[in-house]
């Protein structure tokens, strides 16, 4: 015997912050786990993905904020285990919201995932014992062209759900946000 899989469904939710979208699909459950259409080219047809990655980080274990400078990435988000809070800030020069940030929770259960465009530093924390996270991006990596921002900088004001993070040796070290735009955000 084998299940048969009712039409599944995408859809994508604008946010306040223009560019950045959430993709809310649907998992379709059975007694063996679930089947859940991620993406479709057909909502992102002016976009060429060509770099996946996979993460895998415990519960409070804080990653971000990362960009590229020289090679920006949209990078479109999803977790396949566990929950996270993804969080994304604004830095694209002129923007009307340049220095906001956006935070939702992805997670396996809820099937949601997000659209970050170029111009994103991107962060999250993991909030389940074991959190796998799928990220496919429109560049590839270039190591010497990363930047990152303090996770916990108190101009970007943003609140993690821990009084106990888990911060990596490099991300301890990431710019203040006033650095940041100091170095990469020439006024004209």
């Amino acid at each position: 015997m084998f299940s048969v899989y009712r039409i599944t469904y995408m859809r994508i939710i604008s946010t306040k912050i223009p560019g950045l979208k959430v993709i809310q699909s649907k998992n379709n459950n059975d007694s063996r786990g679930f089947f859940r259409e991620n993406y479709k080219k057909k909502f992102f047809k002016n976009k060429n993905f060509v770099f996946g990655c996979v993460s895998k980080s415990k519960k409070n274990v804080i990653r971000g904020l990362h960009l590229q400078t020289k090679f920006p990435q949209d990078k479109y988000v999803s977790v396949l285990q566990g929950a996270v809070m993804d969080v994304v800030v604004d830095l694209r020069k002129g923007s009307k919201t340049f220095g906001k940030n956006f935070k939702i929770i992805l997670s396996a259960k809820n099937a949601k995932s997000v659209f970050v465009p170029a111009g994103f530093a991107h962060g999250f924390i993991g909030l389940k014992k074991e959190n796998i996270v799928y990220y496919t991006c429109t560049n590839y990596r270039s190591k010497k062209d990363e930047v990152g921002i303090s996770w916990n900088d108190r101009d970007l004001d943003i609140k993690w759900p821990t009084k106990h993070p888990i911060v990596s040796p490099k991300d301890r070290k990431n710019l203040k946000f006033k650095e940041f735009k100091k170095l990469y955000i020439k006024k004209n």
